[in-house]
């Protein structure tokens, strides 16, 4: 059994049926169909249950699947690292990005854009889970990111660089008679005002540093409106909905014109920040030079 018969193998598996899998494959069916009774003679197995035209995996099937796949991709991540050896950084970088940390990226992407100008940029924005996903399926490469990283996977499969923490503060709209009378902002004072709380159904560790810190400033926080977007979160304060309390980094992104931005002296936790990517795959050259630029600037902040 060779790659060309697993990836014959796997296209079968993914559109279950020969017919489909052979105009994939761009072959005649017939020979297709002789591929595929090789290997299971020589493994000595049955991969498919036919049903009619339809075709599903048996449990040995199954297993075979598993393992191409894990064959076949690190054939790829083989050839991709032999290579680079010899052509350098090009390529596209793909990379993953909450909405929230998307004023990390500017400066560095054209940092390196001066610096290796063979590479061009794909930016996906999502939340965790979303982004997990991509991470998994090989969409992206690495991910700038809130932390914990709330995905569906084991934070176990992940290499973490650690970025600057960004400390919270509170945004809040102009003329509204309930927002803050003076400059001199806490928490606390949250208590008599309605929160715009930023989570979603999965990610909800970044709220939750929030409302522990009301609780232990002695209040439950007045939540009127749970977003999963922060545009949307933020619009929602600029109408005068209520304030909400977010990372300092996050408003870069936005015009101030019509809110106000509030440090909070009496907070004792920040929102950590970091970069994220499957640790147990090959990670292309352009991708650990652009960690690198992340890394270099946390040592000349020491």
């Amino acid at each position: 059994m060779d790659i060309r018969q697993l990836r014959y193998f796997l296209a079968i598996a993914k559109e279950g049926q020969i017919t489909r899998a052979a105009k994939k494959l761009n072959i005649e069916q017939p020979p297709l169909s002789r591929q595929l009774k090789q290997i299971e003679e020589e493994l000595g197995v049955i991969l498919f249950d036919r049903q009619g035209k339809g075709m599903t995996l048996t449990e040995a099937g199954a297993v075979l699947q598993v393992k191409a796949e894990a064959i076949l991709q690190q054939m790829d991540e083989t050839v991709t690292e032999i290579k680079e050896l010899d052509l350098g950084i090009h390529g596209t970088l793909k990379i993953g990005s909450v909405f929230s940390c998307v004023s990390l990226l500017p400066e560095k992407i054209a940092y390196f854009r001066e610096h290796y100008p063979q590479v061009t940029f794909k930016i996906l924005e999502g939340d965790h889970v979303v982004l997990g996903d991509y991470l998994a399926n090989r969409s992206i490469d690495l991910v700038v990111t809130r932390l914990p990283f709330e995905s569906n996977y084991d934070s176990s499969n992940y290499g973490i660089l650690r970025l600057p923490s960004d400390p919270f503060v509170m945004i809040v709209p102009t003329n509204q008679k309930w927002r803050p009378s003076n400059s001199d902002v806490h928490l606390k004072d949250l208590a008599s005002m309605p929160l715009i709380a930023l989570k979603s159904d999965k990610t909800v560790q970044l709220n939750e540093k929030v409302v522990n810190e009301c609780r232990r400033l002695g209040f439950e926080p007045n939540i009127v409106c749970e977003c999963s977007s922060v545009s949307i979160t933020i619009a929602l304060v600029i109408a005068g909905i209520g304030v909400t309390v977010l990372p300092k980094s996050v408003l870069s992104a936005f015009s101030v014109a019509d809110i106000d931005l509030f440090e909070l002296p009496d907070i004792t936790v920040q929102s950590d920040v970091g970069i994220i990517w499957m640790k147990n795959r090959y990670l292309t050259k352009k991708a650990r030079q652009f960690i690198e630029l992340f890394k270099a600037k946390n040592e000349d902040e020491k």
